[in-house]
């Protein structure tokens, strides 16, 4: 993440905070191989004013934020492996090769007690 990158998410988790909205937090906390982004990168996913920063893109990425979706709901913490080795039945050119493991955490404000995903 560049330092730009840094600020915007920043200013986005102080918005959403004064503004009262729990989001989620999704962040690379390993990779292995060739990976679209790096350990530390971070993406926010806010369900009112949408995705802030990226952890890759394409299909993973959108694992990662099914999973955040998850964790709005119930409170729970997931880690995310997102395998981006090749896969012979996709039609997508955009396989990298490598795996990462995305730690999805709530952030902010809610009324409810955490509860597991049933």
């Amino acid at each position: 993440m560049t330092h730009e990158d840094d600020r915007t998410l920043a200013y986005a988790l102080i918005a959403a905070r004064e503004a009262g909205r729990a989001c989620v937090l999704a962040t690379i906390v390993a990779t292995k191989g060739s990976t679209p982004r790096k350990v530390g990168a971070r993406m926010l996913v806010d369900p009112d004013q949408g995705l802030v920063g990226t952890v890759g893109g394409g299909c993973g990425e959108a694992e990662v934020i099914e999973s955040a979706h998850r964790v709005l709901e119930c409170g729970v913490p997931e880690r995310v492996r997102v395998d981006l080795t090749e896969d012979f039945t996709s039609w997508s050119p955009a396989v990298c090769g490598g795996v990462m493991d995305v730690f999805v955490e709530l952030v902010g404000q809610v009324d409810r007690p955490s509860r597991r995903p049933s």
